[in-house]
């Protein structure tokens, strides 16, 4: 894969080309680390960011979540939509296209903001967790998940792109909160190899107004 071709995987065309099709492009099934540190919360209002075909939004709203779903492709958006159908949890799902890159909460506050898995190949992602830090309500809390640099992402040229939990600290509002900052060991199957990749896990939260 050339550079190029590399970063246009990053970019809304490549993903709606992606959408396009048939099949599904993901498991459907929660990641892992939303489970682990969202299970315990006090359900309320949730924002998922690059959301894609929605699996992580359908868990938020089976878990009484009132759950918005965004990302940049329209397709995904569809496809997101048709599967809360199918699951039953359309009534408390909604949708929004946008790109994380310029995300702009327009004064709109969740009890939860998520964003698993988004990954953006100029290193941008430290702007990208303030830019969704602002959107969370007082006492809520944001939670961004994504893969650790690891040789297992080298050949695809998507090493640069990748970050440490710690790495995002700098780009919190004054008075968040970190609550867990943590590289998770997990075993995945890619390319039909079990390889060990790394979630770079950050939950923060926003302080309650006093």
């Amino acid at each position: 894969m050339s550079e190029d071709d590399g970063r246009r995987m990053f970019e809304p065309e490549s993903w709606e080309e992606r959408y396009a099709g048939e099949e599904k492009v993901w498991s459907g099934d929660p990641n892992p680390q939303l489970v682990a540190e969202v299970a315990g919360l006090t359900p309320g209002t949730a924002l998922d960011v690059g959301c894609g075909e929605g699996g992580d939004v359908i868990w938020l709203a089976q878990q009484g979540w009132t759950v918005t779903g965004a990302d940049f492709s329209a397709n995904g958006l569809a496809r997101a939509h048709r599967h809360a159908e199918e699951a039953g949890v359309a009534e408390r799902t909604s949708w929004w296209q946008v790109d994380a890159r310029t995300f702009d909460a327009g004064g709109r506050e969740f009890d939860l903001v998520t964003c698993h898995f988004l990954h953006t190949p100029d290193g941008s992602m430290v702007d990208v967790a303030g830019r969704l830090a602002t959107a969370v309500a007082p006492g809520g809390h944001l939670l961004v998940v994504g893969h650790a640099p690891s040789e297992v992402f080298a050949h695809h040229n998507h090493h640069d792109a990748m970050f440490l939990a710690e790495d995002l600290l700098p780009g919190l509002p004054e008075g968040f909160e970190a609550v867990v900052v943590e590289q998770r060991p997990r075993s995945v199957v890619r390319d039909g190899v079990q390889v060990d990749i790394d979630d770079s896990t950050l939950l923060a939260r926003r302080p309650r107004l006093m």
